[in-house]
């Protein structure tokens, strides 16, 4: 074997950017594109959507197990959503808390540039939100106004917390305990 075809076939790292934050986020976004060119938008969504709830119950009980506590309360529903996001590489944080709803911003999507035009990805925001506020809270309404995937700077996701007029005039899902 010549020194060219040892040096081919050995270990050595390869200048490949390839790691497996970005290998999961390409796998996303390749899965969310073939839903969205197989089933439509609404049906990827809805895939995405059960994936997610499925995930925000976990993390809900990872968070409550941390804090050591049966409930999470507005407030620390709230920390825990921007920390998680952050967690992500996700640039979340409170715009404006109350009981009646909660309205995050954020800066930088978690996936990245794998998002732009795949609306269907933002699910996994609405559910993991929705699922962790009604969960603790009892009802939750999330609204994805302004959203990266859509084109806009940034995202502003409101969580209504109580079902009153501004909720029930807004478009958005809805997520019960």
């Amino acid at each position: 074997m010549t020194k060219s075809q040892a040096t081919k076939n050995s270990t050595t790292p390869l200048d490949i950017s390839l790691e497996s934050d970005l290998f999961i986020r390409t796998l996303f976004q390749e899965l969310s594109s073939s839903l969205l060119k197989v089933i439509g938008t609404d049906e990827a969504s809805a895939f995405i959507s059960v994936a997610a709830k499925n995930m925000g119950r976990e993390v809900d009980r990872k968070y409550k197990s941390a804090l050591q506590v049966y409930n999470l309360s507005r407030e620390q529903v709230a920390q825990v959503l921007v920390d998680l996001k952050n967690r992500i590489q996700g640039d979340f944080y409170i715009i404006e808390e109350s009981d009646e709803k909660i309205v995050f911003g954020n800066r930088t999507c978690p996936f990245a540039d794998k998002v732009r035009n795949r609306p269907s990805m933002c699910m996994m925001t609405s559910n993991l939100f929705g699922s962790i506020a009604a969960e603790n809270l009892g009802y939750a309404k999330v609204e994805l106004q302004e959203t990266i995937a859509q084109g806009n700077a940034g995202c502003r996701v409101v969580i209504y917390l109580r079902l009153r007029k501004e909720a029930e005039n807004s478009p958005g899902r809805e997520y019960f305990k």
